[in-house]
């Protein structure tokens, strides 16, 4: 048996410390090894005044990812920042928001990500457990100035995104948690999407026509779980205490209306 040691725990040998105490805010860089073999730099955030945690990272093509999760509200809010392409007529960038209940078990705690340090910043993370990809389709359309019944982080975060900022009705319904005036507030928070029977933007031929988008976030790495150990205190008494954490991968795909197929050029590439 390992005993703990006063005021530190280790989480994974030689690669992340558990720090009791800890502050209001932390952060953790990590190298992150993605299903292509490429590498990128995940900064994760975590704001236990605020309860939320903000991931984020930069991908090959140069966008600019975001995730935060809001645990106080139960939403997960996920901006892509995406490099417009100057030949097609399109603005420097483009931002599109998406908001999805969140499930607590998907991801540790604010409290205890800012418990967690790294030993060797250095070192090229791999996740343990894949969660493969969760295809999402968006819609409703959230109105910024009424966001905060949602979420009131979602008007900071989302405001460069505007009207693409998209939700579901069935995350909505989840939030309300059967409270039928809780539904009834979010859902003035919200547009119905007219319902979208155009063919997806990949297929369509015509730059200037509505089309349904793809656009796919993949979360490469992050902690997504405790680990438990037993142990001995001072007096000799068996505990279990936290000695580590569980990390997971997982892919997101979203649908959502776009007024024109420029909007998603992206999507010509995917299959």
């Amino acid at each position: 048996m390992v005993s703990p040691s006063p005021g530190c725990v280790l989480v994974v040998p030689l690669l992340l410390l558990w720090v009791s105490g800890g502050g209001t805010s932390a952060q953790l860089v990590v190298n992150v090894r993605n299903r292509g073999g490429d590498v990128t730099q995940e900064s994760i955030m975590a704001d236990t005044e605020q309860d939320i945690i903000t991931l984020e990272f930069q991908k090959s093509d140069g966008t600019l990812v975001t995730m935060v999760i809001d645990f106080k509200s139960e939403v997960q809010i996920f901006k892509a920042l995406i490099l417009g392409e100057m030949e097609r007529g399109q603005s420097q960038y483009q931002v599109i928001c998406h908001v999805t209940k969140f499930n607590k078990n998907e991801f540790i705690s604010s409290d205890a990500m800012s418990k967690l340090r790294q030993k060797n910043p250095g070192t090229i993370r791999n996740a343990e457990d894949d969660k493969g990809q969760e295809h999402l389709v968006m819609d409703m359309g959230v109105d910024l100035e009424k966001s905060a019944v949602i979420s009131r982080h979602i008007y900071n975060i989302c405001s460069e995104a505007g009207a693409a900022t998209y939700t579901r009705e069935m995350d909505l319904k989840s939030l309300a948690k059967g409270n039928n005036r809780t539904l009834t507030t979010l859902l003035q928070a919200t547009r119905r999407l007219t319902p979208s029977r155009a063919v997806r933007c990949m297929d369509s031929s015509d730059w200037l026509k509505p089309c349904t988008c793809q656009l796919e976030i993949c979360i490469g790495w992050y902690p997504c779980g405790l680990k438990y150990c037993r142990g001995k205190d001072a007096n000799g008494k068996v505990i279990n205490y936290r000695c580590g954490i569980k990390t997971c991968r997982k892919c997101r795909q979203f649908d959502y209306h776009v007024k024109q197929k420029q909007l998603c050029v992206w999507d010509e590439t995917w299959q």
